[in-house]
C-alpha cells in the first residue's frame, strides 16, 4: 500500500505540472499582453490553441503507442514537456511563444492520458476510482496553489520565472518515472489503428464524449476571462485576486474529490443534480453582474462543478474499454482530457467571441447554453444505458 500511495503522488504530481503549465496562461493574461504587445482578447487566443493542439493530436498519438511500455513513453513525452515550458520561459517573441505551447499542448495529452493508465492499472480495484481522482485532483491543486503563487510571481518579478520552474520540476519528475513506475505495462490486444479506432462506433462512447465537451466550454467560457472579468467587471484589486484564485482553485480541488465520491453510486443522476448547479450559478453570473460579491460566490459555485464528471465518465469510458475493446485501453483513457480540451478550446473561442462583440457581462449568459447541452446528453446516456 505504500508504493501504492508513493506512485499516486508521483502521478498527482505529474497533473499538477502539466496543470499549472496549462492554467497558469490565464493568470498571467494580462502581463503576457503587455510584454508581447497583443491585446487581451486576441492572447486568450493561446487558451483556445493549446486546448485544440492537445485535442487534435492526443488521440493520434495515443493510437500508435502499440505495445511500446508505457514507462518509457511517458519519460519521452514528459522530457518534450519540460523542453515545451523551457522555449515558453526564453520565448523572445510571440511567434516563438506560439510554437513553445504548441509542443507543450502536444507533448501534455499523452502524459496525461498514460498517468491515467498506470492510476487505473496500479490500484486495487476499491481504490480505482480513488486513485484516479486524485490524479485530476493535481489539476485542482495547480489552481489552488500554482496559479494564485504564479499570478503572484508574474503581477511582482517575472512570468519567465514560472516557466523555468517548471522546466526544473519536470525533469526531477522523469527520474522519479523511471525508478518508481512498473516497467511492464503494455497496452493489451492486438488491434490496428483501425481496430482501435472501432471504439468509436459505440453509441454509449459517442454520448458520453460530448460530456466533457460541454461542461468545459461553459466553465471556459468563464475562466479563461476571469482576470480581465475580476479586475475590469468587478473592479477587485489585484491583491485580492491572488486570494480569488487561490479559493477558485480549492472549490475544484474539492470538485475533484466529488467526483471520485460519485463514481461508483448512481454516478449519472447526481452529475444531473451538479449540472444543474453550474447552469443557476452561470445565468446568476449573468442576472446580476452589477452585485459583485454575489456575483463571485456564484463564481465560485461553479467551480465546485467544474470537474465533477472527471472520475465517473473517465471511469466509465475504461469500463467499456477493457470489456469490449481491450485494444483500446490507452485512447479510452484520454478520452476525457482530450474532449474536456475541446470543450476548452470552444469555451475559450466563444468566450472571446462573447467579450469582443458583448463585453465581460455576457459571459454566464453563453456559458449556460453549454451547460444546457451537457444536461440534456447526459439524460440521453442515462436513457440510453437503462435499456
Amino acid at each position: 500500500m505504500k508504493e501504492i500511495n508513493i506512485q499516486c503522488i508521483l502521478l498527482t504530481s505529474l497533473a499538477f505540472l502539466m496543470g499549472l503549465s496549462q492554467f497558469i496562461v490565464v493568470g498571467i493574461l494580462n502581463n503576457l499582453s503587455d510584454s508581447f504587445h497583443i491585446s487581451i482578447s486576441y492572447m486568450g487566443g493561446l487558451v483556445t490553441l493549446f486546448a485544440l493542439v492537445y485535442a487534435i493530436t492526443t488521440p493520434i498519438i495515443n493510437l500508435s503507442v502499440g505495445h511500446t511500455p508505457l514507462y518509457r513513453v511517458l519519460i519521452i513525452f514528459f522530457m518534450m514537456f519540460a523542453i515545451g515550458n523551457l522555449l515558453t520561459a526564453i520565448a523572445n517573441d510571440f511567434a516563438m511563444l506560439i510554437v513553445s505551447r504548441i509542443l507543450t499542448a502536444l507533448a501534455s495529452g499523452p502524459s496525461i492520458s498514460i498517468a491515467i493508465t498506470f492510476a487505473a492499472a496500479i490500484a486495487p480495484i476499491e481504490k480505482r476510482s480513488w486513485m484516479v481522482s486524485w490524479v485530476f485532483s493535481g489539476f485542482s491543486i495547480a489552481s489552488v496553489f500554482g496559479v494564485p503563487l504564479g499570478t503572484w510571481i508574474s503581477d511582482n518579478l517575472n512570468w519567465r520565472f514560472i516557466f523555468w520552474a517548471i522546466f526544473s520540476l519536470s525533469l526531477i519528475l522523469v527520474f522519479f518515472i523511471n525508478h518508481l513506475l512498473p516497467h511492464n505495462l503494455k497496452q493489451s490486444g492486438n488491434g490496428g489503428l483501425i481496430q482501435q479506432l472501432t471504439i468509436l462506433s459505440n453509441k454509449h462512447i459517442l454520448l458520453g464524449i460530448t460530456i466533457p465537451v460541454f461542461n468545459f466550454a461553459a466553465i471556459y467560457t468563464i475562466y479563461t476571462y476571469l482576470k480581465p472579468l475580476l479586475i475590469y467587471k468587478f473592479s477587485f484589486s489585484h491583491n485580492l485576486i491572488i486570494f480569488i484564485l487561490f479559493f477558485y482553485g480549492f472549490c475544484g480541488l474539492i470538485s475533484n474529490q466529488i467526483s471520485g465520491r460519485i463514481a461508483n453510486v448512481d454516478w449519472m443522476k447526481n452529475l444531473q443534480k451538479f449540472l444543474l448547479i453550474q447552469i443557476i450559478s452561470l445565468i446568476t453570473i449573468f442576472l446580476i453582474g452589477n452585485f459583485k460579491w454575489l456575483s463571485l460566490i456564484a463564481i465560485f459555485t461553479m467551480a465546485l462543478t467544474m470537474s465533477v464528471q472527471n472520475s465517473p465518465i473517465q471511469l466509465y469510458y475504461m469500463q467499456i474499454a477493457k470489456i469490449h475493446y481491450p485494444q483500446s485501453l490507452v485512447l479510452a483513457s484520454s478520452f476525457n482530457s482530450i474532449f474536456s480540451n475541446v470543450g476548452v478550446a470552444i469555451g475559450s473561442a466563444m468566450g472571446g467571441y462573447t467579450v469582443s462583440s458583448f463585453g465581460l457581462g455576457y459571459l454566464g449568459l453563453t456559458g449556460s447554453i453549454f451547460s444546457l447541452l451537457a444536461i440534456y446528453v447526459l439524460i440521453l446516456l442515462n436513457r440510453e444505458s437503462a435499456n
